[in-house]
């Protein structure tokens, strides 16, 4: 039907295509075939082990069938229908989401594209429902590349834009313990503590920016690519508690970090802690088709009872999108995924530790289910970063070219390398990757200090 030769689809797309995040002369993509379970294949037949899911999206795998057939049958039935209407399958998808939602408390949901129009969305609703303008978020943050969510994010990429983004937005610290700018003096302070200095710090800033001005504190659950930095115990209540004693809501970004990603559905599930608002997409459909949902509190709906909601969306509740997240979910739960993340969740923490404790280039690593990360220093005490902020490293480069080179597809930021592979993934699978990993490592020890 497509017909192209392997070897012009390069050439074809270099000569075509605009590359998101990259400089378009230095763009050299690999040309994907195919893809099933864990693996994908180049137009050469080299085989990949993707240990990113793609973009840390195809939690459920590549090339399930019962996700493909779902989305063939709805367009053969009925491939799109208007915003304003309803169908079988929008009210289908509803009711899905919502029932995996944290105890089942955020029960209306808007169906977006993606995860940037998810968070775009959740600050549009809590600013009309608080009537107040200021967003919180994190430093450390990323919450996508549309205006109003790259002003949300914490992180240089946001710097980029400025200042044509959406004003109103207000960043503060992480509670990222390896790094903490409060105790490098005293790192051993009990995790108690030391969610509380960080609880502390943010109820300031609210006192600092005036609580009746703030609608909202937006927060990955788990930050992503900036880290995998996981909140101590404590952390996410406190942080619950503030929202209920300001009267700000409180907005969870699942986007990455949902859909079984660290051993739960999603991850403030971990903290027993239950948004007003909660995003979400990658993992919703897997990316098998392009769905963003932003999942609130009735009473965050009911707001809008009378109020118009001046905000929508041309492809909002696409059939075919919905039809891919409801065989998801339903997929997700036959196989037992979520289980399966958090029981390997502690094979790939076992694997990250002999890992650190075998390479002097090893700072820490941090997991949860299967969402891990390895912080590459070129010296352990001083904590100095295989790569500057911001930018890379001949290293760091090396030792991506290697895991490429054979066979091991990731995703390394900055100083970090980044472990986030299908939920699906076996024992020996994961092995596999961390093997190759293993002997990729030894690259940056040749410059650690010992």
């Amino acid at each position: 039907m497509f017909d192209l030769p392997n070897n012009e689809i390069l050439p074809l797309s270099k000569e075509h295509i605009f590359w998101t995040w990259s400089a378009q002369a230095r763009v050299n993509p690999i040309a994907v075939k195919r893809a099933k379970g864990v693996y994908f294949w180049d137009v050469e037949d080299k085989r990949y082990l993707d240990f990113n899911s793609m973009t840390m999206c195809v939690n459920i795998g590549h090339g399930d069938e019962r996700i493909i057939k779902a989305m063939q049958d709805q367009a053969a039935e009925l491939p799109y229908a208007a915003p304003g209407m309803t169908t079988k399958i929008r009210a289908l998808a509803g009711r899905e989401v919502t029932n995996v939602t944290p105890q089942k408390a955020l029960g209306k949901v808007l169906f977006t594209l993606g995860g940037a129009d998810a968070n775009e969305n959740a600050i549009k609703l809590a600013r009309g429902y608080t009537r107040r303008h200021k967003i919180l978020t994190r430093y450390r943050s990323y919450h996508g590349a549309t205006a109003g969510a790259m002003a949300a994010t914490g992180d240089p990429r946001r710097v980029a834009w400025e200042p044509n983004l959406m004003p109103g937005v207000v960043h503060f610290l992480d509670p990222y313990r390896y790094r903490s700018t409060f105790h490098r003096a005293n790192p051993n302070i009990s995790e108690e503590e030391f969610a509380r200095d960080y609880i502390n710090h943010l109820e300031e800033i609210i006192l600092y920016e005036g609580s009746e001005s703030i609608a909202a504190i937006l927060m990955e659950s788990v930050t992503g690519t900036n880290g995998i930095i996981i909140p101590p115990n404590g952390y996410m209540q406190g942080v619950r508690a503030l929202c209920d004693k300001y009267g700000i809501v409180m907005i969870a970004d699942e986007v990455m970090s949902g859909f079984g990603r660290t051993g739960k559905w999603f991850a403030i599930e971990h903290w027993g802690v239950v948004p007003d608002i909660m995003t979400m997409a990658k993992g919703l459909t897997s990316a098998y088709a392009p769905l963003g949902a932003v999942a609130m509190k009735p009473e965050i709906a009911a707001a809008f009872d009378e109020q118009v909601f001046e905000s929508g969306l041309t492809y909002t509740s696409h059939p075919i999108s919905l039809a891919a997240a409801v065989a998801n979910i339903q997929a997700m739960r036959e196989d037992q995924v979520v289980e399966h993340a958090a029981g390997m969740g502690g094979v790939l923490r076992r694997m990250l530790t002999d890992l650190g404790e075998s390479h002097p280039s090893v700072g820490e690593v941090r997991s949860i289910g299967l969402f891990g990360i390895i912080e590459l220093v070129k010296d352990r005490k001083t904590k100095e970063p295989m790569a500057p902020w911001n930018g890379s490293s001949p290293e760091m480069a090396a030792l991506r070219t290697y895991c490429l080179d054979n066979g091991l597809f990731l995703y390394t930021h900055w100083h970090t390398v980044l472990i986030v592979p299908p939920l699906i993934i076996t024992e020996e699978q994961l092995r596999e990757g961390m093997d190759v990993l293993d002997k990729a490592l030894t690259i940056t020890d040749k410059v650690a200090n010992k």
